[in-house]
């Protein structure tokens, strides 16, 4: 959400750093309804100064024995507590039009952020690993796994496509990785863990600018609440209509959850494997912070993500997201994309995005800087520490051997009861 004041104060500079995201021009839209809203708010405050005056007036007028004064004194007033509710109505009715029309508008990128139309305009800034060399033709996981426990089969039986079954040490692989990454980043990297809610209600999703754009991304149940796509959600609203004490800040915040997404707008991508699904797991990081310390936070946090790819030793790249390829609530973006030889070619694993106060503007989350009486906005920034499906791909693709073996990376050891390899089974 944006500072209406903003618009109000430049809408011209508004306009164009909006039109570097390949978004038109808003600016003229925003301020004819804040105009007119604030048009029918000053009405209305003249309604109920002059309804006060008249009604005192007509006191004056009975106690004087004007009874013609009086009575034209009480027909005004009942015309202004007839017209008074129309005026509201009509307010609240723009001020619902005002604040759709402000949520719709995505977030300004940070001046850094490069130009670009779609994802060939984003910018490798980094590298890490060496990428294996095989003796045999690597395969894609979707050729390896089905042996070794990923059964695609039964899952589209019970739940229909992209859904995936996971048998034996296949199930327990996928369980150690997302342990393993919720012990990394409680251990190296200071985030506290949580267990939150996969339901939430719209305010939620709304405040983490899931809504409204993304509604048709989302599961809903019967009963109006939302299947998390991400627990991002969960726990950036946490500080929802909260005032936080500046000593609370920052908290870094991490979940290992089931998390859902319709990918209504992924019609006939990654079909094949365990890349898309609809139902998935993943390790998230939420920081909320100081304005004056996002951008750092940020740093922070892409190198926590990363920390989790070089532990288990497979190769990634770092991509600074250009303009037109950020997500709608992001004013600057990291991605990280591993290597995956089967596929020969990098695949997005992690996305880090610094919000700004977008978000916070939304969820009316703020803190209070010490000694100060005024509140400010928080900055709110989020992460994925990894995506544990995605990684397992990652793992089972870099890590295959010419029997269609895959090797156990060395970090998943304590998790994994002694077992350091998948072997087919016939």
């Amino acid at each position: 959400m944006h500072d209406i004041r903003l618009i109000r104060d430049n809408p011209e500079e508004f306009d164009a750093r909006l039109a570097r995201r390949g978004a038109e021009p808003v600016a003229a839209t925003i301020l004819a309804l804040d105009e007119e809203r604030r048009a029918l708010t000053t009405r209305l405050q003249e309604l109920q100064s002059r309804r006060n005056e008249a009604s005192k007036a007509i006191g004056k007028a009975m106690g004087q024995g004007d009874k013609d004064t009086a009575e034209a004194l009480k027909a005004e007033v009942a015309e202004i507590k007839a017209e008074m509710p129309q005026v509201e109505e009509r307010e609240k009715a723009l001020g619902e039009k005002l604040r759709h029309a402000l949520a719709v508008i995505p977030n300004i990128p940070a001046d850094d952020v490069p130009e670009g139309a779609d994802e060939a305009g984003n910018v490798e800034i980094a590298s890490w690993g060496t990428k294996a060399a095989f003796d045999f033709e690597p395969k894609e996981h979707a050729d390896i796994a089905p042996a070794l426990g990923m059964d695609f089969e039964t899952g589209a039986k019970l739940s229909g496509a992209r859904f995936t079954f996971l048998r034996g040490h296949m199930a327990r692989l996928h369980r150690a990785l997302g342990q393993f990454m919720i012990d990394h980043q409680t251990q190296q990297h200071g985030y506290t863990e949580c267990a939150p809610p996969v339901l939430v209600r719209d305010e939620a999703m709304y405040g983490t600018d899931k809504l409204p754009k993304f509604a048709e991304d989302s599961f809903q149940t019967s009963d109006g609440r939302w299947l998390i796509p991400t627990s991002e959600v969960s726990l950036t609203a946490s500080v929802m209509g909260a005032i936080c004490d500046e000593s609370a800040l920052p908290m870094r915040l991490t979940a290992l959850t089931q998390c859902f997404r319709s990918e209504a707008g992924a019609a006939g991508k990654d079909t094949r494997g365990f890349i898309r699904q609809h139902q998935f797991e993943k390790c998230e990081l939420v920081s909320i912070v100081k304005p004056e310390d996002s951008e750092a936070e940020h740093e922070r946090m892409l190198k926590a993500a990363q920390s989790v790819l070089e532990a288990l030793g497979l190769p990634y790249r770092t991509m600074l997201l250009c303009t037109g390829d950020m997500g709608f609530g992001a004013r600057k973006t990291y991605d990280l994309e591993v290597w995956l030889p089967g596929q020969g070619a990098y695949r997005e694993i992690s996305s880090c995005s610094n919000t700004g106060d977008f978000q916070a503007r939304r969820m009316n989350a703020r803190y209070r800087p010490e000694g100060a009486k005024k509140t400010e906005f928080l900055h709110t920034l989020n992460g994925s520490g990894l995506a544990v499906g995605r990684t397992l791909v990652a793992v089972i693709e870099n890590f295959q051997r010419a029997d269609g073996s895959v090797l156990v990376p060395d970090a998943l050891a304590p998790y994994m009861g002694g077992v350091s390899v998948l072997e087919p089974q016939s």
